[in-house]
C-alpha cells in the first residue's frame, strides 16, 4: 500500500529554525552570507527595493526581538530576511539596474526555495521521531522533492 502527501508547508518556528533554513536554501542557491555590520546600502542612485511579507509565517516571541535579520548577496542583489514587528519573516530585495518586479521574481524564488527546505527538515526530523525509514528521497526537474518511507 502507498499514499501520495502534498505538502503545503507554513513557516511558524523559531528564530533560529527560519536562519537554518534560510542559510540551507541560499548556499544552495549561490548566495553569499553578508555580515550586519558590513552591510551597507547597495547603492541608493541606481538601487531599487522590494519587500515582500511571507504569508502564513510567524516567527515564535520567545526567541528573537524585531531586530534580528540575516543578509544574504549574490550578483549585485541582496535579500535581507527579517521579522516583522507582528512576528511575520519578511524579505527586502535589494539590486541595481533590476526593477521592482525582477527584484519581487527573485525574491519569490529565494522564499520557496526556504519555505521547501523549512518543510524538508521538518518533515525528515518528524519522520525520523517516529522511526520511519527514509527509502528513497528525489528531486524532479521541477525541483520537488520525493521521499518515500517505510513505517516497520
Amino acid at each position: 500500500m502507498s499514499t501520495v502527501l502534498v505538502v503545503t508547508p507554513i513557516l511558524v518556528s523559531q528564530w533560529p529554525a527560519i536562519v537554518a533554513a534560510v542559510t540551507a536554501a541560499m548556499s544552495a542557491a549561490g548566495y553569499t552570507a553578508v555580515q550586519q555590520a558590513a552591510s551597507q546600502p547597495i547603492g541608493a542612485e541606481s538601487s531599487t527595493r522590494e519587500e515582500i511579507e511571507v504569508e502564513d509565517s510567524e516567527i515564535l516571541d520567545a526567541t528573537a526581538g524585531t531586530g534580528e535579520q540575516i543578509v544574504v548577496e549574490r550578483d549585485g542583489v541582496r535579500a535581507t530576511f527579517t521579522r516583522d514587528a507582528r512576528g511575520a519573516l519578511r524579505i527586502c530585495m535589494e539590486g541595481r539596474g533590476k526593477s521592482k518586479a525582477q527584484l519581487r521574481a527573485i525574491g519569490e524564488d529565494l522564499l520557496g526555495r526556504v519555505t521547501q527546505q523549512f518543510a524538508y527538515h521538518r518533515i525528515v526530523t518528524q519522520l525520523k521521531e517516529r522511526n520511519m525509514v527514509i527509502v528513497d528521497e528525489q528531486v524532479t526537474d521541477q525541483q520537488s522533492v520525493k521521499i518515500r518511507v517505510r513505517n516497520w
